[in-house]
């Protein structure tokens, strides 16, 4: 597995495909530990449904090879590591890094509903505590249980108490005996959701969100909650119409399988970009009145844009946006990443093989070990939000 050069920062990642679930963790463990050849502090854990059943063994594993100070984890349909993507066999991916002098803090969150909504347990004040301006080099990582737990929740008690902060993660997708896998340190959950705050670590995010832009951009007119009313003075399925009817032949062919709205999230920039928009499906239209509902709530004066996804699109963001992040990165680049694709990505969506997992690699070049989500979480404009056919990274600089 690559390593990442000396530096303040150091990662590395190991993986296997061993039935046996004890090997597979003391392999991937063990390559994991020859690559990083100093302290673990923090260790990301992701393993595939065959081994959830001995997750405690598989854990015990991994905590005698590295003994890291933090660790979570969770079940994966598919497994990322070093280039490679298993999607449909037995995976066991070890990530680990060397962060010296970062604060690590290991939660278990869980919620219960109540009249107003839900409410979530676990959460120490250092999340909980409301700051005016949260440091720089703060973040958390999140991996849910797509089940029991409302991510976006703790996302909006998040943008509350530190809306600075990025969140990046994915829900779980894999379970055993009908609940998620999520490991906490030396710990086993089968509900909710388990992550890491870091400080003193800087941890860059990396969104691409498969989808791209086409026709002009568009004010929003007439809106309440989720439903766009009108566009630009028109109702929104007759100016979407015109939009389409402008289009190139591929465009619109693209349009005709399945239209997605970019909604701009931070409207002070000069210009708006490919990574600007928040990029949502339409989920409903009515005919009569020629309103739009879409997966996101949204305001008159809103600027927004048609969206578009197929391969090539998908294949176009990730690599701009990995392009972007190399080049903020400068010339020490990236220590190591993590990755957290879709599981409508992978083979479902692209002909090549290892299509996410290469394209991190050719670009970063640093160990990379991730996993196919239910749902991808990462900012977008500043604010952290929950995805689908999405592939967020976070990057730790070197």
């Amino acid at each position: 597995m690559p390593v990442s050069r000396q530096a303040a920062v150091r990662a590395s990642v190991g993986a296997s495909e061993s039935f046996d679930t004890v090997e597979a963790a003391a392999e991937a463990a063990d390559r994991a530990r020859a690559g990083l050849d100093r302290p673990c502090d923090l260790a990301v854990v992701f393993a595939s449904g065959q081994h959830l059943g001995m997750a405690k063994w598989l854990l015990s594993e991994v905590h005698e090879r590295l003994e890291p100070r933090a660790l979570i984890g969770c079940g994966a349909g598919g497994t990322v590591a070093g280039g490679r993507e298993l999607e449909d066999t037995p995976g066991t991916v070890v990530w680990c890094a060397s962060l010296p002098g970062a604060e690590l803090e290991t939660v278990h969150l869980t919620a219960e509903r109540d009249a107003e909504g839900f409410r979530l347990l676990g959460l120490p004040e250092s999340l909980t505590e409301p700051v005016e301006e949260a440091a720089i080099d703060e973040s958390v990582i999140a991996l849910c249980d797509p089940f029991s737990f409302p991510a976006e929740e703790l996302l909006a008690v998040l943008e509350r108490t530190r809306p600075p902060v990025p969140v990046l993660g994915g829900l779980a997708s894999a379970a055993f005996a009908g609940g998620a896998m999520l490991m906490r340190d030396g710990e086993v959950h089968t509900q909710g959701a388990v992550g890491v705050r870091l400080r003193g670590a800087q941890v860059l995010p990396c969104v691409s969100q498969g989808a791209g832009p086409v026709g002009p951009e568009m004010t929003i007119t007439s809106a309440e909650a989720n439903v766009i009313g009108q566009l630009a003075g028109k109702p929104a399925i007759e100016r979407l119409g015109e939009v389409v009817a402008s289009l190139p032949e591929r465009e619109r062919n693209l349009a005709a399988s399945g239209m997605l709205i970019g909604l701009v999230i931070d409207e002070n920039r000069p210009e708006y970009e490919r990574g600007d928009f928040l990029v949502r499906p339409i989920i409903g239209a009515d005919r009569d009145s020629g309103a739009i509902a879409i997966g996101e709530p949204v305001r008159v004066g809103q600027t927004v844009r048609l969206h578009v996804r197929d391969a090539a699109s998908a294949d176009a963001d990730l690599r701009e946006a990995l392009r972007l992040q190399a080049e903020a990165l400068g010339p020490d680049g990236a220590a190591g990443a993590l990755l957290f694709t879709c599981n409508g990505r992978g083979s479902r969506m692209f002909e090549v093989p290892d299509h996410d997992a290469g394209a991190v690699e050719d670009s970063l070049g640093a160990p990379t070990g991730g996993f196919f989500c239910a749902g991808e979480i990462g900012p977008v404009g500043g604010r952290n939000f929950l995805h689908g056919f999405t592939a967020t990274m976070a990057v730790f600089p070197a």
